[in-house]
């Protein structure tokens, strides 16, 4: 398995609407998704950490080229107060 961890800052007072588009923007798995974790935190509410679990390295980088993919990031980074934070790798363990 492979996936991204993003640390993502949004613009005070839209939280709210940030989460309301991302549901919005993914009513169902993209091919090859295993899971898709979403963190607010604590210490700030306008931090989030994302989490992504795609089958695959290759699934992982095919879903990232995709231009449905592409115009989604778009629509979300109009809640961002910067570009996240990726951070790629290969999930190396699960507790089951």
């Amino acid at each position: 398995m492979y996936g991204s961890v993003a640390r993502i800052t949004v613009k005070p007072g839209v939280a709210a609407a940030f989460l309301k588009r991302l549901r919005e923007l993914n009513p169902e798995k993209d091919p090859g998704m295993m899971a898709e974790y979403l963190y607010q935190m604590d210490t700030d509410s306008n931090i989030y950490y994302m989490a992504v679990v795609f089958e695959g390295k290759e699934a992982y980088r095919t879903n990232a080229i995709r231009p449905e993919t592409h115009a989604r990031y778009l629509q979300l980074m109009e809640f961002a107060a910067a570009e996240p934070e990726w951070h790629d790798g290969e999930i190396v363990f699960i507790m089951p």
